[in-house]
Protein backbone atom coordinates (compact mmCIF):
# COMPACT_ATOMS: atom_id res chain seq x y z
CA UNK A 1 0.00 0.00 0.00
CA UNK A 2 1.19 3.30 -0.88
CA UNK A 3 2.02 5.88 1.93
CA UNK A 4 -0.04 8.49 3.61
CA UNK A 5 0.32 12.09 3.05
CA UNK A 6 3.32 13.31 4.76
CA UNK A 7 1.23 15.94 6.70
CA UNK A 8 0.10 13.55 8.90
CA UNK A 9 3.91 13.49 10.15
CA UNK A 10 4.26 17.24 10.98
CA UNK A 11 1.34 17.15 13.71
CA UNK A 12 -0.40 14.85 16.15
CA UNK A 13 -4.29 14.60 17.61
CA UNK A 14 -5.51 17.66 19.35
CA UNK A 15 -3.63 16.83 22.21
CA UNK A 16 -6.98 18.69 23.75
CA UNK A 17 -9.92 16.46 22.91
CA UNK A 18 -7.28 13.67 23.80
CA UNK A 19 -7.43 15.44 27.69
CA UNK A 20 -11.38 15.42 27.32
CA UNK A 21 -11.16 11.48 26.42
CA UNK A 22 -8.73 10.52 29.61
CA UNK A 23 -10.87 12.89 31.98
CA UNK A 24 -14.05 10.37 30.97
CA UNK A 25 -11.74 7.05 31.19
CA UNK A 26 -10.92 8.55 34.59
CA UNK A 27 -14.42 10.45 35.61
CA UNK A 28 -12.04 13.64 36.11
CA UNK A 29 -13.52 17.13 36.61
CA UNK A 30 -12.66 18.40 32.89
CA UNK A 31 -11.38 21.60 33.12
CA UNK A 32 -8.52 20.16 30.03
CA UNK A 33 -11.06 21.07 26.97
CA UNK A 34 -12.75 24.21 27.28
CA UNK A 35 -16.24 23.95 27.03
CA UNK A 36 -18.93 25.29 30.05
CA UNK A 37 -21.25 22.76 32.05
CA UNK A 38 -23.78 25.47 32.11
CA UNK A 39 -26.76 26.07 29.54
CA UNK A 40 -26.84 28.77 26.61
CA UNK A 41 -29.31 31.72 27.33
CA UNK A 42 -32.81 30.70 27.95
CA UNK A 43 -34.23 32.87 24.77
CA UNK A 44 -31.59 31.03 22.86
CA UNK A 45 -33.55 27.79 23.57
CA UNK A 46 -37.18 28.61 23.40
CA UNK A 47 -36.53 29.89 19.85
CA UNK A 48 -34.74 26.34 19.24
CA UNK A 49 -37.80 24.65 20.73
CA UNK A 50 -39.87 26.51 17.98
CA UNK A 51 -37.86 25.38 15.12
CA UNK A 52 -37.59 21.99 16.16
CA UNK A 53 -41.78 21.72 15.00
CA UNK A 54 -41.40 25.02 12.70
CA UNK A 55 -38.69 24.66 10.89
CA UNK A 56 -36.26 25.23 8.55
CA UNK A 57 -34.47 21.59 8.53
CA UNK A 58 -32.95 21.88 4.90
CA UNK A 59 -30.18 23.45 3.73
CA UNK A 60 -29.93 27.48 4.03
CA UNK A 61 -27.56 29.23 1.48
CA UNK A 62 -24.12 27.77 1.91
CA UNK A 63 -22.61 30.72 3.16
CA UNK A 64 -25.30 31.17 5.46
CA UNK A 65 -29.43 31.82 5.96
CA UNK A 66 -30.27 35.32 5.29
CA UNK A 67 -31.71 36.67 8.07
CA UNK A 68 -28.57 35.25 10.49
CA UNK A 69 -25.94 37.14 8.41
CA UNK A 70 -27.88 39.95 8.80
CA UNK A 71 -28.27 39.59 12.48
CA UNK A 72 -24.25 39.33 12.28
CA UNK A 73 -23.95 42.15 9.99
CA UNK A 74 -25.64 44.65 13.10
CA UNK A 75 -24.07 42.71 15.49
CA UNK A 76 -20.67 43.61 13.82
CA UNK A 77 -20.62 46.58 12.50
CA UNK A 78 -19.91 48.44 15.83
CA UNK A 79 -17.01 46.26 16.50
CA UNK A 80 -15.44 47.40 13.48
CA UNK A 81 -16.57 51.21 13.14
CA UNK A 82 -17.84 50.43 9.57
CA UNK A 83 -21.30 48.88 7.72
CA UNK A 84 -21.14 45.43 7.67
CA UNK A 85 -22.87 44.31 4.18
CA UNK A 86 -24.47 40.84 5.19
CA UNK A 87 -24.68 40.04 1.16
CA UNK A 88 -20.91 40.43 0.36
CA UNK A 89 -19.02 40.56 3.66
CA UNK A 90 -20.08 37.65 5.77
CA UNK A 91 -19.98 34.06 5.09
CA UNK A 92 -21.25 31.67 8.05
CA UNK A 93 -19.00 28.32 8.75
CA UNK A 94 -19.15 25.47 11.24
CA UNK A 95 -17.72 27.05 14.15
CA UNK A 96 -14.21 29.28 14.36
CA UNK A 97 -12.35 25.97 14.00
CA UNK A 98 -13.61 25.92 10.35
CA UNK A 99 -13.14 29.62 9.50
CA UNK A 100 -9.87 29.35 10.27
CA UNK A 101 -9.60 26.76 8.24
CA UNK A 102 -11.17 28.13 5.54
CA UNK A 103 -8.95 31.80 5.81
CA UNK A 104 -5.58 30.43 5.66
CA UNK A 105 -6.95 28.23 3.12
CA UNK A 106 -8.00 31.52 1.11
CA UNK A 107 -4.90 33.51 1.21
CA UNK A 108 -2.15 31.50 1.21
CA UNK A 109 -0.60 29.14 -1.30
CA UNK A 110 1.61 26.21 -0.65
CA UNK A 111 4.75 27.54 0.26
CA UNK A 112 3.81 30.75 1.45
CA UNK A 113 4.73 31.65 5.21
CA UNK A 114 2.35 32.34 8.29
CA UNK A 115 3.17 34.33 11.27
CA UNK A 116 1.60 32.95 14.57
CA UNK A 117 2.71 33.73 17.90
CA UNK A 118 3.42 31.17 20.79
CA UNK A 119 1.64 29.60 22.99
CA UNK A 120 -0.78 29.06 20.58
CA UNK A 121 -3.93 26.89 19.82
CA UNK A 122 -2.72 23.94 18.32
CA UNK A 123 -5.48 24.02 15.30
CA UNK A 124 -3.39 27.32 13.91
CA UNK A 125 -0.21 24.82 13.53
CA UNK A 126 -2.55 22.47 11.85
CA UNK A 127 -4.27 24.62 8.98
CA UNK A 128 -1.44 26.43 8.47
CA UNK A 129 0.61 22.93 7.24
CA UNK A 130 -2.71 21.32 5.79
CA UNK A 131 -2.67 24.31 3.52
CA UNK A 132 0.60 23.66 2.65
CA UNK A 133 2.08 26.51 3.86
CA UNK A 134 4.80 26.88 6.50
CA UNK A 135 4.43 28.37 10.01
CA UNK A 136 6.77 31.25 11.60
CA UNK A 137 6.54 31.10 15.41
CA UNK A 138 7.38 34.44 17.55
CA UNK A 139 7.02 34.07 21.00
CA UNK A 140 4.96 35.78 23.43
CA UNK A 141 7.29 36.02 26.28
CA UNK A 142 6.00 35.31 30.06
CA UNK A 143 4.85 36.07 32.90
CA UNK A 144 3.06 39.12 30.96
CA UNK A 145 2.98 37.50 27.14
CA UNK A 146 4.64 40.59 25.45
CA UNK A 147 6.65 40.28 22.40
CA UNK A 148 9.73 41.28 20.77
CA UNK A 149 8.97 43.97 18.56
CA UNK A 150 12.55 43.13 16.64
CA UNK A 151 11.45 39.71 16.81
CA UNK A 152 8.03 39.82 14.96
CA UNK A 153 9.81 42.55 12.32
CA UNK A 154 12.31 39.53 12.02
CA UNK A 155 9.39 37.13 11.35
CA UNK A 156 7.65 39.74 8.96
CA UNK A 157 11.20 40.38 7.03
CA UNK A 158 10.53 36.78 5.48
CA UNK A 159 7.78 37.91 3.61
CA UNK A 160 4.91 36.00 5.16
CA UNK A 161 1.95 35.95 3.40
CA UNK A 162 -0.25 35.88 6.66
CA UNK A 163 -0.37 36.29 10.32
CA UNK A 164 -3.03 34.87 12.78
CA UNK A 165 -3.47 36.92 15.71
CA UNK A 166 -5.80 35.45 18.47
CA UNK A 167 -6.79 37.97 21.06
CA UNK A 168 -7.84 37.53 23.45
CA UNK A 169 -5.39 34.74 23.42
CA UNK A 170 -5.83 31.02 24.19
CA UNK A 171 -3.85 29.32 26.28
CA UNK A 172 -2.17 32.50 28.05
CA UNK A 173 -5.28 35.03 27.75
CA UNK A 174 -3.52 37.80 26.69
CA UNK A 175 -5.08 40.72 25.59
CA UNK A 176 -3.27 42.93 23.02
CA UNK A 177 -3.27 46.47 23.74
CA UNK A 178 -3.92 49.01 21.03
CA UNK A 179 -0.07 49.76 20.58
CA UNK A 180 0.66 46.38 20.06
CA UNK A 181 -1.92 46.01 17.82
CA UNK A 182 -1.13 49.13 16.21
CA UNK A 183 2.37 48.07 15.66
CA UNK A 184 1.30 44.98 13.80
CA UNK A 185 -0.63 46.70 11.60
CA UNK A 186 2.21 49.05 10.68
CA UNK A 187 3.95 45.73 10.04
CA UNK A 188 1.08 43.87 7.96
CA UNK A 189 1.29 47.45 5.90
CA UNK A 190 4.91 47.62 5.35
CA UNK A 191 5.28 44.10 4.35
CA UNK A 192 1.87 43.57 2.80
CA UNK A 193 0.40 40.62 5.32
CA UNK A 194 -2.93 39.69 6.13
CA UNK A 195 -3.73 39.15 9.10
CA UNK A 196 -6.31 36.29 10.33
CA UNK A 197 -7.92 37.15 13.93
CA UNK A 198 -9.52 34.59 16.32
CA UNK A 199 -11.56 36.99 18.28
CA UNK A 200 -13.98 33.89 19.75
CA UNK A 201 -13.21 35.52 23.30
CA UNK A 202 -13.61 39.31 22.56
CA UNK A 203 -16.45 39.58 25.31
CA UNK A 204 -14.81 38.24 27.88
CA UNK A 205 -12.18 41.04 28.30
CA UNK A 206 -11.24 41.46 32.48
CA UNK A 207 -11.28 45.20 33.22
CA UNK A 208 -8.97 47.43 33.25
CA UNK A 209 -8.15 45.09 29.87
CA UNK A 210 -10.06 46.61 26.46
CA UNK A 211 -10.75 44.62 23.36
CA UNK A 212 -9.80 46.51 20.21
CA UNK A 213 -10.99 45.02 17.29
CA UNK A 214 -8.00 44.80 14.57
CA UNK A 215 -10.48 45.25 11.40
CA UNK A 216 -11.31 48.93 13.09
CA UNK A 217 -7.73 49.80 13.63
CA UNK A 218 -7.16 52.71 10.25
CA UNK A 219 -6.81 50.55 6.78
CA UNK A 220 -6.46 47.35 8.54
CA UNK A 221 -10.58 46.33 7.17
CA UNK A 222 -8.96 45.60 3.68
CA UNK A 223 -6.35 43.05 4.87
CA UNK A 224 -8.06 41.37 8.18
CA UNK A 225 -10.27 38.29 8.10
CA UNK A 226 -12.26 39.02 11.71
CA UNK A 227 -13.07 35.14 12.87
CA UNK A 228 -15.24 34.33 15.61
CA UNK A 229 -18.06 32.05 16.85
CA UNK A 230 -20.65 32.78 19.21
CA UNK A 231 -19.39 29.13 21.40
CA UNK A 232 -18.25 30.62 23.89
CA UNK A 233 -20.26 34.19 24.13
CA UNK A 234 -23.59 32.39 24.31
CA UNK A 235 -22.32 28.88 25.66
CA UNK A 236 -23.01 26.76 23.29
CA UNK A 237 -19.61 24.90 21.81
CA UNK A 238 -21.10 22.23 20.40
CA UNK A 239 -23.79 24.03 18.06
CA UNK A 240 -20.49 25.15 15.39
CA UNK A 241 -22.05 28.31 14.67
CA UNK A 242 -19.03 30.08 13.50
CA UNK A 243 -18.32 33.19 10.74
CA UNK A 244 -15.96 35.37 9.02
CA UNK A 245 -16.18 39.23 8.09
CA UNK A 246 -14.27 40.28 5.32
CA UNK A 247 -14.08 42.58 2.07
CA UNK A 248 -16.43 41.12 -0.29
CA UNK A 249 -13.13 40.23 -2.88
CA UNK A 250 -11.80 37.85 0.20
CA UNK A 251 -15.21 36.40 1.08
CA UNK A 252 -15.54 35.38 -2.66
CA UNK A 253 -12.84 33.36 -2.26
CA UNK A 254 -13.87 31.96 1.11
CA UNK A 255 -16.93 30.78 0.32
CA UNK A 256 -15.86 29.26 -2.64
CA UNK A 257 -13.76 26.85 -0.18
CA UNK A 258 -16.76 26.78 2.68
CA UNK A 259 -19.06 25.31 0.13
CA UNK A 260 -16.53 22.68 -1.13
CA UNK A 261 -15.89 22.32 2.60
CA UNK A 262 -19.09 21.81 4.77
CA UNK A 263 -21.84 23.07 2.00
CA UNK A 264 -23.09 24.83 5.25
CA UNK A 265 -23.35 25.53 8.68
CA UNK A 266 -27.02 23.57 10.71
CA UNK A 267 -30.09 25.86 9.30
CA UNK A 268 -32.20 25.48 12.70
CA UNK A 269 -28.89 26.46 14.66
CA UNK A 270 -29.00 29.68 12.52
CA UNK A 271 -32.58 30.03 12.81
CA UNK A 272 -32.51 29.98 16.63
CA UNK A 273 -29.21 31.88 17.41
CA UNK A 274 -30.57 34.47 15.57
CA UNK A 275 -32.11 35.57 18.51
CA UNK A 276 -29.04 35.61 20.75
CA UNK A 277 -26.49 37.47 17.84
CA UNK A 278 -29.72 40.22 18.80
CA UNK A 279 -29.15 40.46 22.08
CA UNK A 280 -28.92 44.04 24.18
CA UNK A 281 -25.62 45.23 25.68
CA UNK A 282 -26.53 44.42 28.77
CA UNK A 283 -26.13 40.62 28.09
CA UNK A 284 -22.32 41.15 27.19
CA UNK A 285 -22.08 42.92 30.38
CA UNK A 286 -23.53 40.49 32.34
CA UNK A 287 -21.55 37.77 30.63
CA UNK A 288 -18.20 39.47 32.06
CA UNK A 289 -19.24 39.63 35.24
CA UNK A 290 -20.12 36.35 35.79
CA UNK A 291 -16.40 35.39 33.91
CA UNK A 292 -14.65 37.71 36.46
CA UNK A 293 -16.44 36.38 39.45
CA UNK A 294 -15.28 32.75 38.12
CA UNK A 295 -12.05 33.76 37.54
CA UNK A 296 -11.67 35.04 41.32
CA UNK A 297 -13.21 31.57 42.26
CA UNK A 298 -10.18 30.21 40.38
CA UNK A 299 -7.26 32.39 41.22
CA UNK A 300 -8.51 32.95 45.12
CA UNK A 301 -8.18 29.17 45.02
CA UNK A 302 -5.25 28.33 43.18
CA UNK A 303 -3.33 31.14 45.70
CA UNK A 304 -5.10 29.92 48.95
CA UNK A 305 -3.43 26.15 47.80
CA UNK A 306 -0.12 27.98 47.15
CA UNK A 307 -0.48 26.45 43.33
CA UNK A 308 1.92 29.02 41.18
CA UNK A 309 -0.35 30.62 38.23
CA UNK A 310 -0.48 32.98 35.75
CA UNK A 311 -3.31 35.92 35.70
CA UNK A 312 -5.30 36.30 32.57
CA UNK A 313 -6.17 39.30 31.43
CA UNK A 314 -8.91 37.50 28.76
CA UNK A 315 -10.43 34.57 27.85
CA UNK A 316 -10.91 31.69 31.01
CA UNK A 317 -7.85 29.96 31.29
CA UNK A 318 -5.45 30.05 33.31
CA UNK A 319 -1.69 28.17 33.03
CA UNK A 320 -0.45 26.09 36.31
CA UNK A 321 3.66 26.27 36.64
CA UNK A 322 4.52 22.68 37.59
CA UNK A 323 7.79 22.74 37.86
CA UNK A 324 8.42 21.49 41.36
CA UNK A 325 7.39 18.48 40.32
CA UNK A 326 10.20 17.59 38.12
CA UNK A 327 8.06 16.10 35.49
CA UNK A 328 10.28 16.24 32.30
CA UNK A 329 6.73 14.93 30.52
CA UNK A 330 3.50 17.91 30.82
CA UNK A 331 1.25 14.91 28.93
CA UNK A 332 2.35 12.54 31.88
CA UNK A 333 2.29 14.66 34.54
CA UNK A 334 -1.67 15.51 33.30
CA UNK A 335 -2.48 12.09 32.93
CA UNK A 336 -1.41 11.62 36.58
CA UNK A 337 -3.37 14.69 37.21
CA UNK A 338 -6.37 13.09 35.90
CA UNK A 339 -5.77 9.46 36.96
CA UNK A 340 -4.89 10.09 40.79
CA UNK A 341 -6.33 13.41 41.48
CA UNK A 342 -9.43 13.90 39.70
CA UNK A 343 -9.07 16.93 37.34
CA UNK A 344 -8.37 17.30 33.44
CA UNK A 345 -5.63 19.63 32.34
CA UNK A 346 -3.73 20.11 28.80
CA UNK A 347 -0.04 20.32 29.16
CA UNK A 348 1.55 23.12 27.92
CA UNK A 349 3.75 21.79 25.53
CA UNK A 350 0.43 21.07 23.15
CA UNK A 351 0.44 25.25 22.68
CA UNK A 352 4.17 26.02 22.91
CA UNK A 353 6.43 25.69 20.04
CA UNK A 354 9.44 26.41 22.70
CA UNK A 355 10.51 23.35 24.74
CA UNK A 356 7.98 23.84 27.64
CA UNK A 357 6.80 21.34 29.70
CA UNK A 358 6.56 23.14 33.16
CA UNK A 359 2.90 24.43 32.85
CA UNK A 360 -0.47 22.95 32.21
CA UNK A 361 -3.71 24.57 31.25
CA UNK A 362 -6.74 24.85 33.15
CA UNK A 363 -9.93 26.23 32.17
CA UNK A 364 -12.82 28.10 34.46
CA UNK A 365 -15.80 27.80 32.65
CA UNK A 366 -17.98 25.94 34.80
CA UNK A 367 -20.52 26.00 37.52
CA UNK A 368 -19.15 27.46 40.70
CA UNK A 369 -20.33 23.85 42.40
CA UNK A 370 -18.01 22.28 39.90
CA UNK A 371 -14.94 24.95 40.23
CA UNK A 372 -14.90 24.25 43.91
CA UNK A 373 -15.17 20.74 43.72
CA UNK A 374 -12.17 20.86 41.36
CA UNK A 375 -9.93 22.97 43.54
CA UNK A 376 -10.66 20.76 46.65
CA UNK A 377 -9.55 18.13 44.75
CA UNK A 378 -6.48 20.18 43.59
CA UNK A 379 -5.67 20.94 47.39
CA UNK A 380 -4.62 17.36 47.65
CA UNK A 381 -2.57 17.17 44.50
CA UNK A 382 1.01 17.76 46.15
CA UNK A 383 0.41 15.07 48.69
CA UNK A 384 -0.80 12.69 45.86
CA UNK A 385 1.65 13.45 42.76
CA UNK A 386 5.23 12.57 44.11
CA UNK A 387 7.63 15.16 43.21
CA UNK A 388 10.37 13.21 40.77
CA UNK A 389 13.95 14.28 41.37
Amino acid sequence: MQALSNKLGFFTDSVIRRMTRICLQYNSINLSQGFPDFPPPKPILDRLAQVAYEGPHQYAITWGAQNFREALAKYRSPHLGRTVDPNGEIVVTCGSTEAMMISVMTVTNPGDKVVIFSPFYENYGADTILSGAEPIYVPLIPPDFHFDYAQLEAAFKQHPKAMILCNPSNPCGKVFTKAELEYIAGLAEKYDVYVITDEVYEHIVYKPNVHTYFASLPGMFERTLTCSSLSKTYSMTGWRLGHIVAPARIIEGARKIHDFLTVGAASPLQEAATVGVLFPQQYYDDLLAVYTHKRDIMLQGLDRLGIAHTTPQGAYYVLLDISEYGYKDDLEFCEVLARDVGVGAVPGSAFFKEPINHLIRLHFAKSDETLNAALNRLEKMKTIIKKRS
